[in-house]
């Protein structure tokens, strides 16, 4: 799995030339053997765009072909047999719908969601937020409801993917400052998917496994800036942005215990969009995860021109 917003450079070189009407995809945001399926298909209808796409099929599997949910919803677009049955196409033209072939599933994807964008086109709010609402619980409850109907699960669901939307997206010009932190953010969404390791630091004999910590110090040690090894450490290595003033490439950190920084139990890099890419926990892989928890104490910018950057107080 590959996973990061890209930022810092120019949008152009960010797409590698590939064309499309609407949002380009950010370099590396999508695995490469998937990343021209999602940037095409993802033009299908106005109401989806290939970073939405992308943030659809990584919240339904992420990027995993062979996975089966406990709702017997499968591959990589989570599709259930009865659903493929009648919304499965052939994307690649070979004659048949495996709901298991990216090549058919992706397609299949983006296709099921304009049906379902037509579906709701009558109902007031945000095409898209409609669309997305409808594949979650279904068409007739956002036609009944007028709009993203008011379940839990719904709601966060539509919210997860715009939010994800943000970060697969190439930004359309220079986000400033720093090379280095996309560099930082490079280095960690190519662990995505690594098995988190108790002190790992990354090395060969730990198998290239990391703990949080271990993580974000590898991954600015790759662009040639030192951190210290433990979390809370980290958290005094540079000014200390606040919660509006996040770029990509913070430090982000939590504990149980917001009044004291020594308390500080896990790091994440920020990534945009509310998103990090963290190591999280034994049992657990380096993924994307949300950082606005009650648990979020604060962030630290490490890199010189991006402190340069911040709000100074007098």
């Amino acid at each position: 799995m590959l996973l990061v917003v890209g930022v810092y450079v120019v949008a152009g070189n960010l797409v590698n030339g590939m064309g499309g009407a609407g949002k380009a995809l950010a370099k590396g945001s999508v695995p490469a053997a998937y990343q021209a399926l999602v940037q095409k298909w993802g033009n299908l209808c106005p109401e989806i765009n290939p970073a939405l796409l992308a943030a659809q099929l990584y919240q339904e599997s992420g990027w995993d072909p062979d996975v089966v949910s406990h709702a017997d919803a499968r591959g990589i677009a989570q599709f259930i047999p009865s659903t493929w049955a009648t919304h499965g196409v052939d994307g690649d033209g070979d004659g048949d719908r495996d709901i298991w072939d990216p090549n058919d599933a992706i397609p299949s994807a983006a296709s099921y969601d304009c049906e379902l964008a037509k579906y709701v086109k009558d109902v007031p709010g945000d095409a898209t937020n409609n669309m997305l609402a409808a594949y979650n619980a279904g068409a007739y409850r956002v036609i009944k409801a007028g709009g993203v109907p008011a379940i839990t699960e719904t709601q966060n669901y539509v919210k997860r993917i715009r939010a994800l939307e943000d970060s697969f997206a190439a930004p359309v010009g220079r986000v400033d400052p720093s090379r280095q932190a996309a560099g930082a953010i490079a280095y960690a969404q190519k662990k995505l998917g690594t098995p988190y390791l108790w002190g790992g630091n990354g090395t060969p004999e730990q198998g290239g496994r990391f703990d949080c910590s271990g993580l974000t110090k590898a991954a600015y040690e790759s662009v040639g800036i030192e951190l210290p090894r433990v979390a809370n450490d980290q958290y005094n290595a540079g000014p200390h942005p606040k919660r509006d003033e996040l770029l990509p490439g913070d430090l982000v950190f939590f504990s149980d215990d917001l009044t004291d920084s020594r308390a500080i139990r896990h790091v994440g890099i920020y990534v945009g969009g509310g998103y990090m890419i963290d190591a999280p926990r034994p049992g657990a892989v380096i993924r994307f995860d949300p950082i606005d928890t009650p648990d979020y104490f604060g962030a630290t910018r490490v890199t010189e021109d991006g402190a340069k950057a911040l709000p100074t107080t007098v």
